[in-house]
């Protein structure tokens, strides 16, 4: 038998498994809680002439040779108000890095200043905060960058990476964007009490920073230095068509209350019908990443991977969150601090017009839209998303203009 027609043989064994198991989750379920994963992952090998063990080997090859996701700070936790634990880790800053005539350090952080007794305000920390079904390691190539320059802060959101399922949510109630905010702020307050801060949001992360500012406009006020909204939206995300017919979507919309209660209700069949579709699901969660064809295997590896540690259950209960989304309102917090909006052209989960929609209302903000990119442009254009960070940085004095 030719490689070619195993391959198609895979294929068509593999998608029986599929409707097999997918019948009886709800096929709707299968479309939705793809679409519903923000897109958030690639796929290494895509020929599907290439047989289902030379897959799965060339995957732990990318796995064993791949950086990606391996950068590790200093580890914490923090405690949101219902009792999650949130983990972050701290990226310091070089000791020789740090400013200040004559100051002294530990050799642990950054030495701090001391004028008359009392001890300067603290440095600059940048605070990542990532999207749906991805984990702090999805801002790994902007981590290696600004690794000992600045202060940075990367957490996991709740239910997500290393951090705690949300409590509430396991007991039943519904997850909202205004939580994440104030999820946002109980890791502030654990990792950066005190000092000027940079806001990093990508996607869900973009939403959770304006969750924030409705809620503590007086943090914003008072210590943010500076905001970048990478690939986000502040609210009517419910129109979003993901480049599908009008039809299909409303289609999709009509049966979504009955397959969000079927995912969460049948997590152990979806995750097996998920594994059984892994490459025919592969291809069309590829679709949702990136915008460009030329993306690094390995790169595409490590989204898929990230998706991969996502559980459907999460997949599920985060989804409702964004049809409800609305933070318009919250925006004008930002006027007084320069703001990064950065998209990419090709994004079909939150469309580059939702960038120009917040740009909108923050005139004096830098807008970005970069060509060729889809939904994890920080991935797919690193260079590109890190240089206009870097930027930022430098404009507020956060790093020095000569660093490389």
């Amino acid at each position: 038998m030719s490689e070619t027609t195993a391959g198609a043989g895979d294929v068509a064994a593999t998608a029986a498994v599929a409707a097999a198991g997918w019948r009886r989750a709800g096929f709707a379920g299968a479309a939705i809680g793809v679409l519903a994963a923000g897109a958030a992952a690639g796929v290494a090998v895509e020929r599907l002439t290439v047989g289902r063990g030379m897959r799965k080997k060339a995957r732990l090859a990318l796995d064993a040779s791949g950086p990606y996701g391996s950068l590790r700070g200093q580890p914490g936790r923090a405690v949101a108000d219902d009792g999650t634990e949130l983990y972050y880790e701290v990226d310091e800053v070089e000791p020789e890095s740090a400013p200040g005539p004559g100051a002294k350090g530990s050799g642990t952080g950054p030495r701090r200043r001391r004028l008359f007794g009392r001890k300067a305000p603290g440095p600059v920390t940048v605070v990542f905060s990532h999207g749906y079904c991805l984990s702090q390691d999805s801002w790994h190539f902007q981590r290696a960058a600004l690794r000992g320059l600045v202060r940075t802060v990367h957490w996991d959101q709740r239910s997500h990476g290393r951090s705690g399922r949300g409590r509430d949510q396991a007991q039943g109630v519904p997850l909202g964007i205004d939580q994440l905010g104030r999820d946002l702020k109980a890791v502030i307050d654990a990792a950066a009490p005190e000092g000027p801060l940079v806001l990093v949001g990508h996607s869900m992360g973009g939403m959770t920073m304006m969750a924030l500012a409705d809620r503590h406009p007086e943090l914003i006020r008072d210590r943010v230095a500076a905001v970048a909204f990478v690939g986000t939206s502040s609210g009517k995300l419910g129109e979003v068509n993901f480049g599908l017919p009008v039809a299909g979507v409303n289609a999709v919309r009509r049966v979504l209350p009955g397959v969000l209660r079927a995912l969460g209700s049948q997590t152990e069949l979806v995750e097996r019908g998920r594994r059984a579709t892994a490459d025919l699901f592969a291809g069309l969660i590829k679709r949702y990443s990136f915008g460009s064809r030329d993306v690094d295997p390995a790169v595409s590896r490590f989204a898929e991977r990230l998706i991969e540690s996502t559980p459907i259950d999460v997949v599920a209960e985060f989804y409702p969150a964004f049809t409800e989304h609305d933070k318009s309102g919250a925006l004008p917090a930002f006027r007084d601090v320069p703001v990064l909006i950065l998209a990419g052209d090709k994004d079909l989960v939150t469309p580059s017009t939702h960038s120009e929609a917040i740009a909108d209302q923050l005139p004096d903000a830098e807008l970005v839209i970069v060509p060729d990119a889809g939904h994890l442009v920080m991935l797919e254009h690193p260079q590109t998303v890190t240089d206009r960070l870097a930027d930022l940085l430098v404009r507020i004095g956060a790093v020095p203009a000569e660093a490389p």
